[in-house]
């Protein structure tokens, strides 16, 4: 059936001012935007005092197991997101040799979770993604494929760098990723086994990628203390190997690093200046979110969890990780130096034992266990098996919006789905729109439509979305201006937003009236050439 939206401000996408039209949709295609009569057998969608926008795109989330077990991913899809770009930080679903199985589940679940419910044995991306189309996913996804996976795959878990023949390898498997439909590569340097690799090996990979015109994501090797130097390695990798660039979660950590800020930002402007495409995405908190087990100094995660739990039972080597803590080392990004251990939050873990962990800081754990806060912290690390989700406190909202106004900026998630979340899996989208455009005008409206839509679309080659225009692709999201807003909260993140009331996937609406309708029309996008098409 045919859909007509009449009467909503159309804000296209493309930063121009929005203007009032109709918007035909037939098929998974706008037919038509203007001025238009409704038709016999017509649904009609009265969108007057409401925006309608291109659907929003989430270029950092974290939904590579849910849309397998869960495939509608509403706390996604019920803030308005129509696509999402999986496979980040160095490490998830595929490529995942048969014999790794175990040892790269118990990596993977403290950011994606874990299930016995689904086949583990697909081994490659494109056995991956087959089976997110037969899942029929809630929205469209597309797919990083991650170095840590390749390394894995390559070489093991071990801490050591690659001879020539992996390193060929390494090139290989990336390119056998590329060719499935990858629309990029990803590492997360702080990591395993991604932290164990040097820039050659980076630079190699990211070789194979920039020949397919496909993005490098990074989660650099420090946010924090060294960030200076980590930003030099990337542009470094994006001068040597040609390949485009895109930060994840874009944020400089630390009071102490605060007087950095403006030297990153000189380093990103060198980088345009040296021609080299560089992007980034930022989710609008001043509180990050990530796996517990990042709190642990490096060293104790070398050959994979299996021999972080044994470590974490030895009380020597326990000793050692505290002073290695308290008094940091060279390089490593220190989360409790930067947080400290009253602003570090437990939002999730595998087993109903520890469910009361849940929320608390890690001082709070500390009393609730009746322990020093590195003891309890250890043990539920060591409980959990490493499974352990956090919050961490971090930044302010005057940098929130400085990075915000970058014109390199496109807005992300970045939230782990498990537990008690951080509240951008249900609400980064609308708090955009409600705090920094309606509140605090930070951004104007077409300005923060422009960074959800067209600008991420364009970053990642996605072909026809991004955009109301004729002839592209029915992603849409309407929503109330003058209502929409985040609700979650850190104590209470999992509740949806407000002002998101229609929510349109190629074509198909997926939520209506504010309400989910059960709909599930994504598709999986790959990279075919130099675009990413369904």
């Amino acid at each position: 059936m045919k859909k007509l939206i009449k009467n909503g401000l159309v804000v296209d996408g493309t930063g121009k001012q929005g203007f009032l039209a109709d918007v035909l949709v037939e098929g998974d295609r706008i037919a038509k935007i203007g001025n238009i009569e409704s038709e016999d057998g017509c649904e009609v969608i009265d969108a007057k005092g409401l925006v309608v926008a291109p659907g929003f795109i989430d270029t950092h989330s974290h939904s590579d197991l849910q849309i397998l077990t869960d495939p509608e991913v509403r706390p996604k899809v019920m803030q308005g997101i129509t696509t999402e770009v999986l496979g980040q930080d160095g490490i998830s679903m595929a490529p995942l040799p048969k014999e790794y199985i175990s040892p790269w589940r118990k990596n993977l679940a403290g950011l994606d979770g874990d299930t016995d419910d689904i086949n583990w044995e697909y081994e490659t991306t494109e056995n991956y993604l087959k089976m997110i189309e037969a899942a029929k996913p809630g929205l469209n996804e597309c797919y990083l494929v991650p170095h840590g996976n390749i390394r894995m795959e390559a070489m093991g878990l071990e801490n050591r760098l690659p001879n020539e023949e992996e390193l060929e390898k390494m090139r290989q498997i990336t390119r056998r990723e590329m060719e499935a439909g990858a629309i990029g590569l990803s590492t997360g340097l702080i990591y395993m086994p991604c932290a164990y690799s040097e820039s050659k090996e980076i630079i190699e990979m990211c070789k194979v990628v920039a020949e397919y015109d496909g993005r490098f994501v990074i989660h650099q090797r420090s946010e924090a203390d060294t960030i200076l130097d980590s930003m030099e390695e990337v542009i470094k990798i994006g001068r040597e190997s040609g390949v485009k660039i895109h930060y994840s979660h874009f944020k400089v950590c630390g009071k102490k690093n605060w007087d950095k800020i403006d030297g990153v930002i000189e380093l990103l402007e060198k980088a345009q200046a040296e021609g080299i495409d560089v992007s980034f995405d930022q989710y609008p908190y001043v509180a990050g979110s990530t796996m517990l087990g990042v709190i642990l100094p490096p060293w104790v995660h070398d050959g994979g969890t299996n021999k972080v739990l044994e470590r974490l039972a030895d009380k020597e080597l326990r000793k050692k990780m505290v002073y290695d803590i308290e008094h940091g080392i060279p390089g490593w990004d220190n989360f409790v130096e930067f947080a400290g251990l009253d602003q570090i939050f437990v939002t999730s873990v595998k087993t109903e034992k520890n469910q009361d962990a849940v929320g608390l800081n890690l001082v709070q754990l500390g009393e609730l266990r009746g322990k020093d806060p590195y003891d309890a912290t250890f043990d539920l690390l060591y409980e959990e098996e490493n499974a352990v989700g956090m919050v961490d406190f971090y930044g302010t909202e005057e940098h929130v919006q400085l990075f915000m106004k970058r014109p390199e900026m496109n807005a992300c998630t970045d939230g782990l789905l498990g537990g008690k979340p951080h509240p951008r899996v249900y609400g980064a989208f609308p708090r955009i729109l409600g705090k920094y455009v309606r509140e605090d005008k930070a951004l104007t409206l077409e300005e923060a439509v422009y960074k959800m839509t067209k600008k991420p679309a364009t970053a990642f080659n996605m072909t026809d979305r991004g955009e109301l225009r004729e002839g592209a692709y029915a992603d849409i999201t309407i929503f109330n201006p003058e209502t929409v807003i985040d609700k979650g909260t850190f104590t209470d993140p999992i509740q949806y937003p407000e002002g998101i009331e229609y929510v349109m996937i190629n074509g198909e609406l997926v939520v209506k009236n504010g309400a989910h309708t059960g709909v599930r029309n994504g598709v999986v996008l790959r990279k075919k050439g130099k675009e990413v098409v369904k």
